[in-house]
């Protein structure tokens, strides 16, 4: 049995991330933001966990099934929420002023959420066991806390489009982006889901959601960055 020490679970909890909110702010090459204002945001999308979780667990007493909660429920209140964070303390800052920022925040606000969701998480695993909390921080290091950053950079992508193109187009372009990025996150809940049943999703979610996501989140960064030039 690994003995390990509370202290040292929290960190290990947080570090993933922290890691990913640091690659992301360095991919944002050209004209970072200011590392205070990308913490803040990070803060704020852990303290959005909350609300989300009261919204989420009120809608859990009248739909039963952990099927459409996961899928439909989770997805929709979790990105609402991380977007709602970027929309209402970065979205208007001066310093939101390209779109690869809009990737930047989002991506801050959704690892905050994620972060704070790892912890309660992996100190869940850890009251059973700490080779059961180490296991935890492994998978979710992998596959789930990236994967919030993933599915928010889609409607942070479109929301640094929206601000830099016409009026009448802005609000479509935001919503078209926020409804993809709900749908994705909705996939990888499924997949999850139907990993424990068949051999299938767990190919499909390995081999071609996680890879799509990255690539879909590149080919956003580097369109983002040509902004400039």
């Amino acid at each position: 049995m690994v003995d390990v020490e509370p202290l040292v679970i929290l960190a290990l909890a947080l570090g993933p991330g922290v890691f990913w909110t640091w690659y992301l702010y360095r991919r944002d090459r050209l004209e970072p933001e200011p590392a205070a204002l990308v913490i803040k945001i990070f803060l704020l999308g852990a303290l959005v966990t909350f609300p989300v979780a009261l919204v989420e667990g009120l809608l859990g007493l009248i739909i039963a099934s952990p099927l459409v909660m996961g899928v439909i429920i989770a997805p929709i209140v979790e990105e609402y929420g991380k977007f709602r964070v970027v929309r209402r303390f970065a979205y208007r800052n001066v310093e939101f002023d390209e779109p690869m920022d809009g990737i930047v925040y989002a991506a801050s606000a959704a690892l905050g959420l994620a972060s704070l969701e790892n912890v309660i998480y992996v100190f869940l695993a850890y009251a059973m066991s700490p080779s059961l909390a180490i296991g935890t921080i492994a998978v979710r290091a992998i596959f789930s806390v990236p994967g919030h950053a993933l599915f928010s950079s889609v409607w942070g992508y479109a929301l640094g489009r929206a601000k830099f193109t016409a009026a009448e187009r802005r609000e479509g372009t935001i919503l078209r982006g926020l409804a993809l990025g709900m749908m994705l996150h909705g996939i990888f809940n499924l997949l999850l889901f139907s990993a424990d049943v068949t051999t299938c999703a767990m190919v499909i979610f390995v081999l071609v959601l996680i890879p799509g996501l990255w690539l879909l989140a590149d080919r956003n960064i580097r369109r983002a960055l040509r902004w400039h030039r």
